[in-house]
C-alpha cells in the first residue's frame, strides 16, 4: 500500500514536470510569436513614417523650387528696374556734363 502511495506521489511529481515543462516552452513560444509581432508592427510603423517623411520632405521641395522661382523674378525685376534708373541717371549726368561746357 505504501508503495502504491509512493508509486502515484512519483506519477504525479512527473506529471508535474511534464505539465511544467510544457507551460514554460508555451510561454517561450507566446513570448517569441509577441515578439516576431511587435517586430513586424515596429517594421510598418517606420516603413510609413519614411514614406510619410518622403512626402513632405517632396511638397517642401517643391515650395522651396516655387519660393526660388519667385524669389529669382523679383530679383531679375528689380535688377532691371535698378539698370533702367542707373542708365537714366547716367544719360542726364553726361547730359548736364555737355550742357555745362556747350
Amino acid at each position: 500500500m505504501a508503495s502504491e502511495a509512493v508509486k502515484k506521489i512519483l506519477a504525479a511529481e512527473n506529471e508535474s514536470g511534464q505539465k511544467t515543462s510544457e507551460a514554460r516552452k508555451r510561454r517561450d513560444e507566446l513570448i517569441e510569436n509577441a515578439m516576431g509581432n511587435s517586430s513586424v508592427a515596429i517594421q510598418k510603423k517606420l516603413g510609413e513614417a519614411t514614406k510619410e517623411s518622403k512626402r513632405i520632405r517632396s511638397e517642401y521641395d517643391k515650395q522651396l523650387a516655387e519660393y526660388q522661382k519667385n524669389a529669382q523674378t523679383e530679383y531679375d525685376h528689380q535688377l532691371a528696374e535698378l539698370k533702367a534708373m542707373s542708365e537714366k541717371k547716367m544719360d542726364n549726368a553726361v547730359n548736364e556734363i555737355i550742357a555745362k561746357f556747350f
